[in-house]
């Protein structure tokens, strides 16, 4: 059984956090955070499939692909670190490095994040003030872990952060994690940063297989406005201090361990959506009945990315012809006379075509439905057991303005 408890990066056994203001964009709040285990940690990662890498992700990726411990992650807000050329790159070793010194730690066991602006180089001595300021800061307290998730925002309205507890070989295990994302979110890997902490023993081979599995459904289902960033990265470390037996082959454990991993993902990523810059309202979509589960990601994918599905959904509209028109043009075969298309949010359910035509429905009651701050769209194309969800938000002027500025 899950059970979510309080807590983000801070809640599984062994883990601490810091955070300060480094003033590296940021003026008057908090820019910078510092996760660390003391004990060793098993590392995963995923991380943008865009072409163009920001030095943070070639970093990170090359020391999970070498599989050694981890110990340390460092996370700064405001500048990127994209498109920086080696300099950049070796900003990044520079990170590692005085974090290393700080916390008596191997330099390749700290991994680095950053966020913000592209183009722009980090403010070296900022960066390595802030590191030395929140080394002797460090604590296990969940408000350590709440305040961490809240230096690592840019353009997003609140933190973001779950924790829960479950149970493995008699032994309590907790996982927790915090994110960010606002903006620059499409589902194509991550399209954020997230940090997912848990104090399971469990192999590396096994943690990264169950990391990369869950972010198709989870992080790779959200979409704010069609743009995968450069900086995208999901990281999961597991310190072991649960005591559990360690989880060395699929079975049981494994199964309740993913389980556990799917629901801190899905919180987190569904957070992401409901957060997207200048959004008033969580936009899921349901297609169920489908023949496979690829064909209901890539319906659902298509609906919750259309722009004029989105601005339907902020101007509370039923337009369903934009559901159906996604659909159509998704790539995806299906028969369109076929398909139940109902709205449901926490004013009530209502349905508004039945094989592919419209009912005499109540617009009234549709755009009551639509006001409320989570709505969901649900297709059923009639075809199979299968089913999916993805997770937008609606398109507003905020997300205009928000963008034209934002290097300001």
């Amino acid at each position: 059984m899950i059970k979510e408890i309080q807590g983000g990066v801070t809640a599984a056994r062994g883990f601490m956090a810091a955070s300060t203001a480094a003033g590296i964009k940021y003026q008057n709040r908090e820019d910078m955070a510092l996760v660390y285990s003391p004990a060793p940690c098993r590392l995963a990662g995923t991380f943008t499939t865009n072409v163009v890498k920001a030095a943070p992700v070639k970093w990170d990726r090359n020391l999970v692909e070498k599989g050694g411990d981890a110990h340390a992650i460092v996370i700064n807000s405001g500048i990127a670190n994209a498109c920086t050329g080696q300099e950049g790159m070796d900003y990044c070793g520079q990170t590692a490095q005085a974090a290393g010194k700080a916390l008596g730690i191997p330099a390749d066991s700290v991994l680095v994040a950053s966020t913000g602006v592209i183009g722009k180089q980090l403010p070296m001595e900022r960066i390595c003030a802030g590191i030395e300021a929140m080394a002797p800061l460090l604590e296990e307290s969940l408000e350590k872990g709440e305040a961490a998730s809240k230096a690592i925002m840019t353009t997003d309205t609140k933190n973001k952060q779950v924790a829960v507890e479950f149970t493995i070989g008699g032994k309590t295990v907790t996982m927790g994690g915090m994110c960010k994302g606002s903006g620059m979110i499409h589902p194509n890997m991550c399209t954020m940063l997230s940090f997912v902490t848990t104090d399971a023993a469990i192999s590396q081979d096994l943690l990264l297989e169950a990391l990369r599995e869950d972010v198709k459904d989870t992080y790779n289902m959200i979409s704010v406005d069609g743009d995968t960033s450069t900086n995208d990265t999901v990281l999961l470390l597991a310190n072991g201090q649960a005591g559990n037996p360690e989880i060395r082959e699929k079975g049981a454990d494994y199964e309740v361990f993913c389980q556990a991993l799917n629901y801190v993902n899905q919180t987190l990523a569904k957070k992401i959506a409901g957060d997207g810059e200048g959004c008033t309202a969580l936009f899921e979509v349901k297609i169920v009945g489908a023949e496979s589960h690829e064909q209901a990601v890539t319906l659902a994918k298509s609906v919750v990315t259309s722009s004029l599905t989105k601005a339907a959904i902020f101007g509370h509209d039923a337009n369903w012809g934009r559901i159906l028109c996604a659909m159509g043009y998704s790539g995806a075969e299906f028969d369109p006379e076929k398909v139940d298309l109902f709205f449901e949010s926490a004013a009530g359910k209502l349905q508004i075509i039945e094989n592919g035509v419209a009912l005499d429905y109540s617009e009234e009651e549709a755009t009551k439905i639509l006001s409320e701050p989570e709505v969901t769209a649900t297709a059923d194309i009639k075809m199979g057991p299968y089913e999916a969800a993805a997770w937008g938000c609606d398109l507003t002027f905020d997300y205009v303005k928000i963008n034209a500025d934002y290097r300001s």
